[in-house]
């Protein structure tokens, strides 16, 4: 298994892929799927729209949160289609590294004319 260093760097080649290739202004899930098949074309394991679960009172409530991708079940990738990130979008990684206890996200806007202006790599500290 790779260290989550070498699989956040290889989530960002494949993404920057992507990006050169079909440029900013499609839909998410236009490059959801072009992402998955980047990095499963790499040999990673990815997991798409994985329900992530509330654990509430001792229990574990499905309320509808679905983490976008889930690469080699340590780095939670969250895809955006928008002009800006915003606080939000960064909270809500957040919250899905905290819910999931996994460690390392990455935040990934692909409506931006460089790409290396639309990703931002967050760490939860458990």
């Amino acid at each position: 298994m790779m260290e989550v260093n070498q699989v956040s760097g290889a989530i960002v080649n494949a993404a920057m892929k992507v990006h050169s290739a079909l440029g900013p202004g499609l839909l998410e899930s236009t490059y959801e799927a072009c992402l998955l098949h980047e990095l499963s074309q790499l040999g990673l394991k990815v997991a798409t729209q994985v329900s992530l679960p509330v654990a509430y009172d001792g229990i574990k409530i499905d309320v509808g949160y679905r983490v976008d991708l889930l690469v080699e079940d340590a780095v939670i990738v969250e895809l955006k289609a928008v002009e800006t990130l915003l606080p939000i979008h960064q909270a809500q990684l957040l919250s899905y590294l905290k819910l999931s206890g996994k460690r390392v996200g990455l935040l990934i806007n692909f409506n931006v004319l460089h790409l290396k202006n639309g990703i931002k790599r967050m760490v939860n500290n458990l």
